[in-house]
């Protein structure tokens, strides 16, 4: 039995009909539930090698079925990887095809593993913030999330997280609800280590912004 068959074993067609019409993406939903998805994907690493699991999520990403697409991403997830070049190389090449946020979130939650631990490889996220995909230019804050999240950063941190924060300078006036909704949330995580610096970023920036995504931002701030 192949990947995508265990996969196919499990399908549901009640609830993928139910995804299909909440992630509205145009693919293949099996109806697969995280915890088998999780269960599959341990079973999967544990018996192979980098190269072995690069090429399998490959191969899932490929098929375009919602699962395997999240499947694909968890193969990926890991904080050490070595050597990482080609996990980075796939997972940064899936990018331009995002299309809604369940996926891309999956995929950049192994891409965050890959950028700490390579931070010159946000010269390469940087020109995301260009591409006309929305979710491409949002793959650029939520894969940089471990930044605002840093609880004791040392100085290469802390100027990687300017640099974000610029990013979401630049991306401020963007009008698309879910750029918004990720500026908002980077700023949100970053207040509940340094509130000053985000109430600084809004006093500058802050009138561009939509008024939920201000209010979003400051409501850890608030509520203490």
């Amino acid at each position: 039995m192949t990947e995508l068959d265990a996969l196919k074993a499990l399908a549901d067609p009640e609830k993928a009909e139910q995804m299909l019409t909440y992630h509205k993406a145009p693919r293949v939903y099996l109806g697969v539930a995280n915890p088998q998805l999780d269960d599959l994907v341990a079973e999967w690493r544990a018996s192979r090698d980098v190269d072995d699991r690069v090429a399998l999520a490959r191969g899932l990403w490929d098929s375009d079925i919602h699962e395997a697409r999240v499947a694909a991403a968890k193969l990926l997830t890991q904080a050490r990887i070595r050597p990482d070049k080609a996990v980075w190389s796939l997972i940064a090449g899936w990018v331009p095809e995002f299309d809604g946020w369940a996926i891309a979130d999956s995929a950049m939650i192994a891409g965050q593993k890959r950028l700490v631990a390579d931070p010159a490889r946000l010269d390469e996220v940087e020109a995301w913030l260009a591409h006309p995909n929305k979710w491409t230019r949002r793959a650029a804050l939520v894969g940089t999330l471990p930044w605002a999240k840093m609880n004791n950063p040392k100085p290469a941190d802390l100027a990687a997280r300017e640099r974000v924060l610029g990013w979401a300078a630049q991306l401020a006036n963007d009008r698309d609800w879910f750029i918004q909704k990720a500026i908002a949330w980077w700023l949100r995580d970053l207040s509940k280590r340094d509130a000053p610096r985000v109430q600084a970023f809004l006093a500058d920036h802050g009138a561009l912004m939509k008024p939920f995504a201000r209010k979003e931002a400051l409501r850890l701030v608030q509520d203490r």
